[in-house]
C-alpha cells in the first residue's frame, strides 16, 4: 500500500511539473511579456530581475518570452515525433506480432537493420537528405523513431495473442482486426505508455542535440535545443541565459520521467 502511494506520488508530481511546463508554452502561442524577436541595445546581458525573469540575452531580447516560445516550438516537434514513431511503430508491431511468420522476419529484419544505427544519426541522414526546418526534424526524427515503438509493441502482441481472452475472441468469430483493435491493442497502454513518455523525452533531447549542432531549428524560429546553441558563447558574461534554457529542458524530461514511471507501475484492469 505504501509503495503504490509513493509511485502515484511520483505520478502526481511528475503531471504537475510538465503541466506547468505545457501551459507556460500554451501561453506562449498567444502572449509572451515581450516581443520574443523585439532587441534593445541598452539591455544587453540584463540579469534576472521583475522586469525580465530570466534576464536578457546577447540582442536585450526577453528571455522569459523566448523560452516561452522556444518551449512552445520543442513541445511541438517533440509531440509530433511521438505520434508519427508510435503510430507506424504500433501498426508495424501489431501486424508482425500478431501474425508472425513471414510477415514478421521481413519487418523485423528491416526493423533491426534500423535500429543497429543511433537514432540522432540516422535522423542526421534523413537531414542531409531532406534539408533543415521543423518540420524536416519532425520527420527525421519520426523515421528514426519507429523501430523502437515496433519492437514493444511487437513483442506485446506476441504475448498477448497466445492468452485466452484471445483465443475465446477467435472461437466467437471475431475478426483479426476486432482482436488487434478491441481486444489486444487496449492491453498493450501498461508497456505503451511509458514507451510514450520515454520517446517523448528522447525526442526533447534528440530536437536539442540537433538544434545545438546546427542542423535543426534555424531562426527566426527558436527552440529550446538553439537558444541551449545560441548561450554557450556567454556562459561566463551571461549564466543565466544557459541555466534558465538548461533548467527548463531538465524539468521537463524530469516531469515526463515521473509520469513514464507512474504509469508503468500503476494496476490497469482489463
Amino acid at each position: 500500500m505504501l509503495l503504490h502511494q509513493k509511485k502515484n506520488h511520483y505520478l502526481r508530481i511528475g503531471l504537475a511539473i510538465t503541466a506547468v511546463i505545457t501551459a507556460m508554452a500554451l501561453v506562449g502561442c498567444f502572449w509572451t511579456p515581450y516581443a520574443p524577436t523585439a532587441m534593445s541595445g541598452s539591455e544587453k546581458f540584463t540579469a534576472p530581475s521583475l522586469r525580465h525573469l530570466f534576464g536578457t540575452d546577447n540582442f536585450g531580447r526577453d528571455i522569459f518570452s523566448r523560452v516561452m516560445v522556444g518551449a512552445r516550438t520543442t513541445f511541438f516537434i517533440s509531440a509530433c515525433t511521438v505520434t508519427i514513431g508510435a503510430a507506424v511503430g504500433t501498426l508495424v508491431g501489431a501486424l508482425t506480432g500478431y501474425f508472425g511468420g513471414l510477415v514478421d522476419e521481413l519487418l523485423m529484419r528491416v526493423n533491426d537493420a534500423v535500429t543497429a544505427f543511433p537514432s540522432i544519426l540516422l535522423a542526421l541522414v534523413f537531414i542531409s537528405l531532406l534539408g533543415f526546418g521543423t518540420y524536416n526534424v519532425i520527420l527525421a526524427l519520426g523515421i528514426a523513431f519507429i523501430p523502437s515503438y515496433a519492437r514493444v509493441i511487437r513483442g506485446e502482441f506476441a504475448r498477448q495473442r497466445e492468452m485466452n481472452y484471445v483465443k475465446n475472441a477467435r472461437l466467437m468469430g471475431a475478426s483479426h482486426l476486432r482482436i488487434m483493435l478491441v481486444h489486444i491493442l487496449p492491453n498493450t497502454r501498461q508497456v505503451l505508455l511509458p514507451t510514450l513518455a520515454i520517446g517523448f523525452n528522447n525526442a526533447v533531447l534528440a530536437e536539442a542535440s540537433m538544434s545545438f549542432l546546427g542542423i535543426g531549428v534555424k531562426p527566426p524560429e527558436v527552440s529550446l535545443g538553439y537558444m541551449m546553441s545560441e548561450s554557450q558563447s556567454y556562459m561566463v558574461r551571461a549564466p543565466w541565459y544557459m541555466l534558465t534554457c538548461g533548467s527548463i529542458i531538465v524539468l521537463l524530461i524530469l516531469g515526463v520521467s515521473l509520469i513514464g514511471e507512474g504509469l508503468q507501475q500503476k494496476k490497469w484492469g482489463r
